[in-house]
């Protein structure tokens, strides 16, 4: 099975969309078809032994669309080809509707009274450049409804064609009551709310335009001790590049040569540079602020992390929310339930008055009002501007699903270590006795230097941080499991655990989850070490945000009960599980699953990714392994937990947005509707033209689109 996208064209609305993905996923060899308007994309899953893609080309001709070629997207530009024809068409619809108005400045109007037929071939002849330049709602339009599956082109083809035909035969006849400018201005209107739409939509891919201009075209290629500027598809791993102050490093790689100062807020969104040094990693898009650098690139192309960010990006404003998929089942059954209403509309009206004019402008009203545009835009333009923007605040969502499904979320689960947690152990207390602190954490640090382990590590940095020279020590011995010992200046110092040493146990700082170091010199014990992987600085103020709004934490861990518990109780977490096995914590998040909870796992390790997987939601901590990212939903690239809140926080603002712009579309329909059809005027109140209902559809397009492009000012 092979995974596809094509860009396809000719789509104007969710009834399109849904169709063309109804008919993907019927055929056989295709499954997982998404297809979206907002992206204009198709999505799918194809066996290619059963399906060819010339197969799916051909299932989208079939339907009225076409499959756009690259070459095809770069010189195509749908705003400026629907600018153009609305302004042609505005050019003959303008002058049809102020010569339409003839008849009301009264019988004395001149050519009106004296020859109606020159009247309506002026029309005629007015409206015809308009019906060609609106031709592919003809076309689809039909198309779809002879193959009984309408959309919004349906209903503009039937309406304006109803109208023009009528308007001929009037003509014809020698009558004069003529349509002609309803079906000009309403295809006028349309191209008009075709346009602003576009432009609107078109602000809503801003974050993978942005996203893309950091990516460097080109790159100083170092052969030899001559450098060469390339284009940046050609560099391959291995190669040296050069890359100076205020250019931006053109792939990913490491440092060989260079101190620089790189500026990585693309990806922290930290504004102060980072200092790097040979062996370091650096990351494309990124850029140097001072220094330089010579690189040994080692992920190109489609390869690096920001070509990752750009597909996860894309990947998830092409996806859908599950609250999508029920707008797209409306928008089937919402179309031929509209031409229903139109025709039912035109009877009555047409029994009871007998008026066939009247029953025709009341047909063509409803047909017009009730183009479900706005109900196809109202959730994919939402999931594109809220994904996007969450990307530039470096929280990347892989799909529509997770956007949606973070909002109804219970119960958060936490890793601890590397989470909650920094990772790796650092001293938190330094108890002496009868020795200054400075010596004992030099004659510590000079044996401790000799050994691996990660206690002894964690001592060493204590006394390089605090810039304390070590001594030389001879005579080390490691005892595996219990400690180091040396002779120090003639002193002979031992370090371990309370037996090793033979000391008193701290239960005091035991009991605070703190891993204790004995020190002896010369046999009498002369201070504890009190070691810890440190909490992270924001995990007390996070915990405290998550449980404000309304969730309940729970620790996952596989240390020991004492640390974990001290842990929690700083952090006030709910519930603590200690003791847990890699391969358990997945039936830990299962458990709060099978009780009804929508749970959110947070983790960075490869322990953590069955738990990522079963989880509602997984979101992993950016900077943890391939494994914990791949099996996540959603990845916090600036490696801070604070961005968990962040992310339920800007889910929960696009689902408002989404409820916002559905109880908009579908309000606006059932108001549009019954007005169109005349109810006001049954009672004496307005009737509503056609060429006000056009106007009004691409009205209520046009809004939703904005109102999702305000998610782009969320904090």
């Amino acid at each position: 099975m092979k995974k596809e996208t094509l860009k396809i064209g000719g789509m104007h609305c969710a009834s399109c969309s849904a169709l063309l993905e109804m008919k993907l996923n019927g055929t056989e060899g295709i499954t997982d078809a998404v297809v979206s308007i907002a992206t204009g994309k198709a999505t799918f899953t194809y066996d290619e032994n059963a399906v060819s893609l010339n197969d799916v080309e051909k299932i989208v001709n079939s339907l009225g669309f076409f499959v756009e070629k690259e070459e095809q997207d770069v010189k195509k530009n749908r705003f400026n080809t629907l600018k153009k024809k609305f302004i042609f068409s505005a050019l003959f619809s303008f002058p049809l509707l102020v010569f339409s108005m003839l008849p009301m400045l009264g019988p004395g109007s001149g050519l009106v009274s004296e020859n109606h037929t020159i009247y309506g071939l002026i029309q005629l002849l007015l409206c015809i450049p308009v019906i060609i330049t609106g031709f592919d709602f003809y076309k689809n339009g039909f198309r779809n409804l002879i193959n009984f599956r309408p959309n919004m082109d349906t209903l503009i083809a039937v309406s304006t064609s109803v109208a023009f035909i009528y308007s001929v035969i009037e003509l014809v006849l020698g009558a004069h009551h003529f349509y002609f400018e309803s079906s000009a201005v309403i295809i006028t209107l349309v191209l008009l709310g075709n346009m602003l739409e576009e432009r609107a939509k078109g602000k809503t891919g801003e974050a993978i335009k942005s996203l893309m201009k950091l990516a460097p075209k080109t790159a100083v290629l170092c052969i030899g001790d001559e450098v060469k500027e390339v284009d940046v598809s050609l560099i391959k791993p291995g190669d040296i590049l050069l890359v100076k102050t205020g250019d931006s490093i053109p792939v990913d790689g490491e440092i060989v040569e260079g101190e620089p100062s790189v500026d990585e807020s693309m990806l922290t969104g930290e504004s102060m540079p980072i200092e790097k040094m040979s062996g370091d990693n650096v990351t494309g898009g990124t850029i140097v602020v001072n220094g330089y650098l010579k690189m040994k690139a080692t992920k190109v192309g489609k390869d690096t992390v920001l070509s990752q960010i750009i597909k996860l990006v894309e990947d998830a404003q092409g996806s859908k929310a599950p609250i999508a998929r029920l707008a797209d089942k409306v928008s089937l059954v919402f179309v031929p339930t509209v031409i229903a209403i139109a025709l039912i509309s035109f009877c009555v009206w047409l029994l009871s008055t007998g008026d066939l004019y009247f029953s025709f402008k009341i047909f063509i009203s409803v047909l017009v009002i009730a183009c479900p545009c706005a109900l196809g835009l109202a959730t994919p333009t939402a999931i594109m501007v809220g994904t996007g923007r969450a990307a530039k605040m470096g929280i990347l969502f892989k799909n529509a699903e997770s956007l949606e499904t973070a909002n109804k979320a219970t119960t958060i689960v936490l890793d601890k270590t590397g989470t909650l947690t920094k990772g790796e152990p650092v001293v938190t207390d330094v108890i002496s006795k009868d020795i200054e602190e400075e010596e004992l954490i030099k004659l510590t640090a000079s044996v401790e230097k000799f050994s691996t382990h990660p206690l002894a590590k964690a001592i060493v940095k204590f006394a390089d941080e605090k810039n304390i020279k070590y001594e030389d020590a001879t005579d080390v011995t490691v005892s595996s499991g219990l400690g180091i010992s040396g002779v120090v200046n003639g002193d002979k110092v031992t370090i371990g655990n309370s037996t090793f040493t033979n000391a008193t146990e701290n239960n005091d700082l035991a009991k605070q989850g703190k891993t204790l170091v004995y020190v002896s010199v010369n046999e009498e014990l002369k201070g504890i070490f009190a070691i810890a992987d440190d909490i992270k600085e924001d995990s007390i103020e996070v915990i405290a945000k998550l449980k404000n709004m309304g969730l309940k934490t729970v620790m996952i861990t596989g240390d020991n009960m004492v640390t974990a518990s001290a842990v929690a109780d700083k952090l006030k977490i709910d519930s603590v599980y200690a003791g847990v096995l890699p391969q358990d914590k997945a039936k830990y998040v299962k458990k709060y699953m099978d009780m009804g909870q929508t749970v959110i796992m947070v983790g960075d390790g490869i322990n953590d990714a069955p738990a990522l997987t079963q989880a509602n939601v997984g979101i992993a901590i950016g900077s943890g392994t391939d494994v914990a990212i791949e099996s996540a939903d959603v990845v916090l690239v600036k490696n801070s937990i604070s961005d968990v809140a962040e992310a339920i926080k800007i889910s929960r603002k696009v689902m408002v947005n989404i409820k916002q712009n559905l109880f908009w579309a579908f309000c606006y329909n059932c108001l549009g509707i019954p007005v169109a059809a005349g109810i006001l005027y049954l009672f004496g109140g307005p009737l509503l033209s056609p060429m006000i209902a056009a106007g009004a559809m691409s009205l209520s397009s046009v809004c939703v689109v904005t109102n999702a492009l305000r998610l782009n000012r969320m904090k």
